[in-house]
């Protein structure tokens, strides 16, 4: 019975990016949330830095964050030197298609990628950028231009996004195939319709945006999530293929979003880091690494690895809600209408034996909820269940049929393991 499911495993995955990458969620780092514009070569190596320092514990043993799993170092935009270049005056790339760094921000790409590499990072580039975005540059020239930049810079993935013209990301995944060089691919085009939504028997991407960019509110958490609800059950979110609402917010306040990022207190950040990992999102942080106060606010969530193992398992489904509320609320970010609270779920076995569940409460008053085992689906346990409080890292205990009493603060959220 293992050999036939291990064969369906793989039959899905192949009907991902076939490049043999993000076959788990990918978890790394990412600058737009802390830097926005304001980014440079100098900023993106001291985070490289943050990244390997091992000056936390888990469980005591000095840890890292990329010890974790989070080693991809990801530059967003602003890189590139907008100005007007050939004949048509392309404001960011020359005639012949190649890109146009800002040498006085990033004076030598390749020296960083080769700090990541030197100390056990990854590295990731973006392209058809928002800031000085291009409206003409859609032959195949300057796809082949952007390619050998990034191949030629030495980075190991790359952030598509959706403001320039550049917008065949099957012609970039022909053109990175080529090169031999196995390259992860995010598509960037916040839940547009196809041609960038996957199909079950293609995706040239390895993980693909369903939503706008989120923000540090809750509402913004909450909307983003519920993007990604529809690729669960249709298994288009899947190894090599991963749906995506976009960064994490955790630790950060004041960013890019001005006044939309208010910032998430303890229990908002819980709901969020455990509804991403549940749901099989790649992970990417984008926090000051180095800012103490900051990761000791955060490291105890980050940091969690019974969290971390729920988010990278994947046993043919990659996680979603199976039980709402029939009153719905208003959310203060965009007016947001969410259930008042929701029940998600994650396969942690083949046989249904094991299962994630996360018990989320939109309201801003503490709520007490039952968890009944046999609403979830394909779980095989009702009698003798054994629970995991996965925040806490503890045994619950051994239940029939329900955990009863389950008490959540408000924007709060309940992480349990149940396994039978």
């Amino acid at each position: 019975m293992l050999r036939v499911i291990s064969a369906l495993v793989l039959a899905t995955v192949a009907t991902a990016k076939e490049n043999g990458m993000a076959l788990t969620p990918p978890m790394g780092w990412r600058s737009w949330n802390l830097y926005g514009a304001d980014v440079t070569q100098e900023l993106i190596e001291t985070i490289m830095d943050g990244m390997v320092d091992r000056s936390r514990t888990v469980d005591g043993k000095p840890t890292s964050l990329c010890d974790l799993g989070y080693c991809d170092v990801g530059l967003d935009d602003n890189w590139q030197k907008c100005g007007s270049y050939g004949e048509k005056g392309y404001t960011f790339h020359t005639d012949d298609g190649a890109p146009v760094v800002n040498e006085e921000l990033f004076p030598d790409m390749k020296a960083m990628t080769d700090k990541a590499h030197s100390i056990g990072l990854t590295a990731g580039w973006y392209g058809n950028n928002c800031i000085c975005a291009e409206n003409d540059t859609d032959e195949d020239k300057f796809y082949e231009g952007d390619v050998k930049a990034l191949i030629r810079f030495g980075f190991d993935g790359v952030k598509l996004d959706g403001c320039g013209s550049q917008l065949n990301l099957e012609l970039y995944d022909d053109l990175i195939n080529a090169t031999g060089k196995a390259i992860t691919m995010e598509n960037c085009h916040w839940g547009s319709a196809p041609p960038f939504e996957p199909t079950l028997d293609w995706c040239p991407w390895n993980f693909f945006r369903t939503s706008g960019d989120v923000r540090a509110a809750y509402g913004s958490v909450m909307e983003n999530l519920a993007t990604t609800y529809k690729y669960a059950d249709t298994l288009l979110s899947r190894p090599g293929c991963w749906s995506y609402p976009d960064m994490l917010e955790i630790g950060c306040d004041h960013g890019p979003g001005g006044d939309d990022d208010t910032g998430l207190n303890e229990q908002e950040s819980r709901s969020h880091f455990g509804s991403w990992c549940i749901i099989s999102s790649p992970l990417t942080l984008s926090m000051d690494v180095n800012n103490a106060t900051v990761m000791d606010s955060v490291w105890e969530l980050i940091a969690n690895p019974e969290a971390i193992e729920v988010n990278q398992a994947w046993f043919g489904h990659p996680g979603g809600p199976y039980l709402s509320s029939s009153e719905n609320i208003t959310l203060e970010y965009d007016s947001y209408v969410a259930p008042s609270y929701q029940y998600l779920y994650k396969p942690l076995s083949w046989d249904g034996s094991k299962v994630a569940v996360l018990i989320m409460n939109s309201e801003v008053d503490e709520r007490t909820l039952d968890l009944k085992f046999d609403d979830i689906p394909g779980f095989k346990g009702e009698k003798g269940v054994k629970v995991r409080c996965v925040w806490g890292r503890k045994d619950v205990g051994q239940f029939d049929d329900v955990l009863e009493g389950v008490e959540i603060l408000g924007h709060d959220a309940r992480f349990f393991v149940l396994e039978k």
